[in-house]
Formats: C-alpha cells, structure tokens, sequence
C-alpha cells in the first residue's frame, strides 16, 4: 500500500469512527427524546384521567344536587297541596256545624274582638237560625250590639261587626286567611310529622 492510499484508508477510518460516534451520540439522543415524550404523555394522561374524575365527579354532584333540589320541590308542592286542602276543610266543617255549635263559635269569636259596639250583621241563612238570645250572648262576650234585621250576603258564615266607619270582619273565611300561617304550622306539624 502507498503512503497515499495508507493516508486515504487512515482518513476514511478516522470519519468510520466519526459516523459511528455521531450515530451513537445521536441514537442516545433520540432515545433520550423519546423516553422523555413518553414519560410527558404518561404524566399528561394521568392527569387528564385525574381532571376526568374530578369533573366526573363534579358533574355528579351537580347533578344530585339538581335531583335533591327537585325532589325537594316536588315534596314542597305536594305539602302545599294537601295543606290547602285541609285548610278549606277546616272552613267547610266549620261552616257545616249544626246550630248551637255554629254560633258557640261565634260567639267566641266575638270574644276576641273586646269590648266594642255597634251592628252585627249576618249573611241570610245565618239571619234566619240565629238564636233568639243571640245579641245577650253577645253581651255576654263583651260585644254590645243589636242584630241587623236585613242580611250582609257579602258573607257566607260568621260575622261583621259594625260601628260607623270600623268594621270587624269575623267572616270564618276572613278570619282563617288572617290566621293562615298559624294554622298552617299546625297543619303542617300533624300532617307531616316525622
């Protein structure tokens, strides 16, 4: 071999070299890249799994919450309805009473009301079975008044009490709307008890 070729086969062997440590240098490089991509994509699907779960998680409980909330409504609803139902059943038997009963409830009535005076009027089927000693229990309740001859229709049971400008209305309809929340506590308790 001629110094020429032993100098050309010493370059070619040193650039062999060269390649290979490049190849080698650039094969652990890559695979340097790849282990950390692959690691990166672990890492980012454990936690898109994680923000999965939470808003999974989250997505439920709003959900129950909604179906919590709803029920509730509906628990509300069907508690409203059967109080007003008991609430116009208390009027109808109040005003379905027989007549001594009846006007012992007006009478007490009337005792809330104090000493006052003036008309009672009554709605005309009331007019036409009151007692003939209504006005002295009445005294005796405190009201001093005298019973209108002409009926007030504008009522249906109970009473007004009249004295100038001041009414008293102790209509069962008027006095059970003003009373309204107190019985529907009470109702409320013996219906829905726990």
């Amino acid at each position: 071999m001629s110094s020429g070729e032993k100098i050309l086969s010493s370059i070619k062997a040193d650039s062999d070299r060269n390649i290979m440590e490049i190849k080698m240098q650039s094969k652990a490089e890559c695979d340097k890249i790849i282990s950390k991509g692959q690691e990166a994509a672990h890492e980012i699907r454990q936690k898109t799994e994680i923000k999965k779960a939470e808003q999974s998680a989250r997505l439920s409980k709003a959900a129950k919450s909604r179906i919590d909330l709803e029920k509730r409504n509906m628990i509300l609803k069907a508690k409203r309805i059967e109080i007003d139902k008991a609430v116009e059943d208390v009027l109808v038997y109040m005003k379905g009473l027989p007549d001594k009963e009846y006007f012992g409830l007006v009478y007490k009535l009337a005792a809330t009301l104090g000493k006052k005076s003036g008309t009672v009027f009554l709605c005309s089927k009331d007019l036409a079975r009151a007692p003939k000693d209504f006005e002295a229990r009445l005294a005796e309740k405190g009201i001093d008044a005298r019973l209108s001859s002409k009926p007030d229709d504008s009522i249906s049971c109970g009473f007004i009490l009249k004295n100038g400008d001041i009414e008293d209305n102790m209509c069962f309809d008027s006095v059970v709307a003003e009373k309204r929340e107190a019985i529907e506590d009470l109702i409320n308790r013996e219906l829905f008890k726990d």
